[in-house]
């Protein structure tokens, strides 16, 4: 049982708002009504200001979404949800947000249920909640973000030929833009007329209507086996892409592609300041929650004395902020003008040395072959199959597939 005297904020629309205060206030003392709310804003302030643990809220409310949801939630507010018989789809988009419970009410409901169910939820023992994508995946894919500091590593260079090789190899695979800074993967795949693809779908999943189907639209194929989930096309988009809704996009993509690929910004900070608005979009979300919903985290960082430096600064970065999850560490462009005669026994000693890092994949420079490719808007297998830095890569993607642990599906999506 709950303490005494819960606070409730009551959302509710329409006339079972008076019965179901009534029934509120009837509960003997468990639970009370702190607010009465005449929108989301207010209920979302309400929250923030402490004023109940329990939010009671129509299905219908006005712009109520996965987000909304979610800040109930970092709030400590638990979130019944009200349904209509008449209307089914409602308890459905309210399992999808992520409502703890949801109840269906008419309008000479007495409001006992509501009452009962709330309890339920503040108790011991919370009755099961509903799958929040509320459709069956067909495999269990794997997740691999690519990652590192800032000053260009190659990032996406690497995201895009690891994609690529890994669909070379005859797995589905799914290429995420989710840099938020300076996405480009749909124009280094050649893809000019670049739909924000992963805005439609992070859109479609706050309002609880992502699926297989609908991701499978989302995402061309633009080589065999490999789709892409095109990025934003301007910097001042991130607030798009919320983390909460993000992640239900990576856990549909799991059903979607047996890998799926995420090309990352590069800063992990968290502005100290809008944590405390728990309201606030977060500018690094989309790059925060990849790194978290990964199964491994290949961090990119350059060749050059610099760029060795902010990759050993950013891996303690990566560890200090919790995120020292299974990682593979690359090195980009490796050539002896700026590391030696020999580059890579170099880099790999100062790795070594300086962030523990025993195993590095060294990709070699060759320029020629990675301008082809970027001026035809190709993959570097495309291009340049024998090229010294497309066979460093590809002996990643073998290992990458070699250890992740796949589903495959017994039936594939159609391609849309």
């Amino acid at each position: 049982m709950p303490d005494v005297g819960v606070g409730v904020l009551c959302a509710v629309q329409g006339a079972a708002e008076t019965a179901i205060v009534q029934a509120v206030e009837g509960s003997g003392g468990l639970l009370s009504v702190t607010r009465r709310c005449a929108d989301l804003t207010e209920l979302l302030a309400a929250a923030e200001a402490g004023l109940g643990g329990l939010a009671v809220v129509s299905g219908d409310l006005d712009r109520l979404d996965r987000e909304a949801v979610a800040v109930l939630h970092r709030c400590g507010v638990r979130v019944v949800g009200l349904g209509d018989p008449a209307r089914p789809w409602l308890a459905e988009r309210l399992a999808a947000h992520g409502a703890d419970v949801v109840v269906d009410v008419t309008a000479d409901d007495d409001g006992a249920d509501v009452v009962s169910r709330a309890l339920g939820v503040l108790g011991d023992g919370p009755p099961a909640v509903a799958d929040p994508v509320p459709v069956a995946a067909t495999r269990r894919g794997a997740t691999v973000a690519v990652w590192g500091p800032t000053g260009a590593p190659g990032r996406t260079f690497v995201a895009v030929n690891l994609a690529a090789e890994i669909a070379a190899l005859g797995r589905g695979t799914l290429l995420v833009d989710a840099d938020t800074y300076g996405g480009v993967v749909g124009q280094v795949l050649g893809v000019l007329d670049e739909a924000p693809g992963l805005a439609a779908a992070a859109r479609a999943a706050g309002q609880g209507a992502l699926d297989l189907p609908t991701l499978a639209r989302l995402a061309p194929v633009v080589l065999p086996d490999l789709r892409l989930l095109s990025g934003i096309a301007r910097a001042d988009r991130w607030p798009e892409l919320p983390g909460s809704s993000l992640e239900v996009v990576l856990g549909q993509a799991r059903g979607l592609a047996d890998v799926t690929v995420v090309d990352t910004g590069f800063c992990l900070e968290q502005d100290e300041v809008l944590s405390y608005d728990t309201r606030a979009p977060a500018r690094n979300a989309a790059t925060l929650t990849a790194l978290e919903q990964a199964d491994l985290v290949v961090v990119v960082g350059a060749a050059d004395p610099v760029g060795v430096q902010r990759l050993v600064r950013a891996l303690g970065d990566a560890a200090d902020a919790g995120l020292a999850t299974t990682r593979r560490v690359v090195v980009n462009r490796v050539r002896p003008t700026v590391a030696g005669a020999r580059p890579g026994d170099a880099v790999a000693a100062a790795l070594a040395r300086y962030a523990g890092v025993q195993d590095v994949v060294l990709v070699p420079e060759d320029r020629a072959a990675v301008d082809a490719a970027m001026l035809e808007g190709r993959a570097l297998r495309e291009v340049a199959p024998g090229s010294p830095a497309r066979r460093s890569l590809a002996a990643l993607a073998a290992e990458v597939v070699a250890g992740l642990t796949v589903d495959a599906p017994e039936v594939r999506v159609p391609v849309a």
